[in-house]
């Protein structure tokens, strides 16, 4: 059986760089009709001299693009997003994570499998077009995980133990 793109959430925390506090997920996919986070392995092949090739996957580069992303006044993303381009911020200030939550799984008490991942926000543009105020960005991937439980209701991440 086919599971829907919908069961496969993702949820960005919007309290980051530097601000403290509780996590403040907000889930991706309002206006997108897609979002694909892109694995960018890098690869390594070697032919020898017999005619043989082997072929070496030693790391990924995962990023994703959330494009477009329609401004929302009130939204948490939204200041955040909008902090970074008034502030011209970079570096930690930009640090933040993203837990992609397994919705098809059975949870229990709304706790569903999930993965935290460390990101980088970049903001590659605004402005837009008459449809409304626009903020697309990509988000940067660092491949340092935490495996544990989401639940959609509270958007609280628990760590496995």
């Amino acid at each position: 059986m086919k599971i829907e793109r919908k069961y496969m959430a993702h949820f960005l925390n919007a309290t980051f760089g530097g601000d403290t506090g509780t996590a403040s997920y907000v889930r991706l996919g309002k206006d997108l009709e897609e979002y694909s986070p892109e694995l960018s392995a890098n690869v390594e092949k070697k032919q020898n001299i017999l005619g043989q090739t082997s072929v070496t996957i030693d790391s990924y580069q995962k990023q994703g693009e959330v494009s477009p992303y329609y401004a929302e006044k009130g939204d948490a993303l939204f200041e955040k997003l909008q902090a970074i381009i008034d502030g011209d911020l970079v570096l930690d200030n930009l640090k933040t994570d993203i837990v992609e939550v397994k919705l098809w799984e059975n949870g229990t008490s709304d706790a569903f499998p999930a993965v935290k991942e460390e990101c980088y926000i970049e903001v590659s543009s605004y402005g837009g077009d008459t449809t409304g105020y626009q903020i697309p960005f990509n988000v940067h991937y660092t491949g340092i995980k935490t495996k544990g439980t989401f639940n959609p209701t509270t958007k609280a991440f628990t760590a496995s133990e």
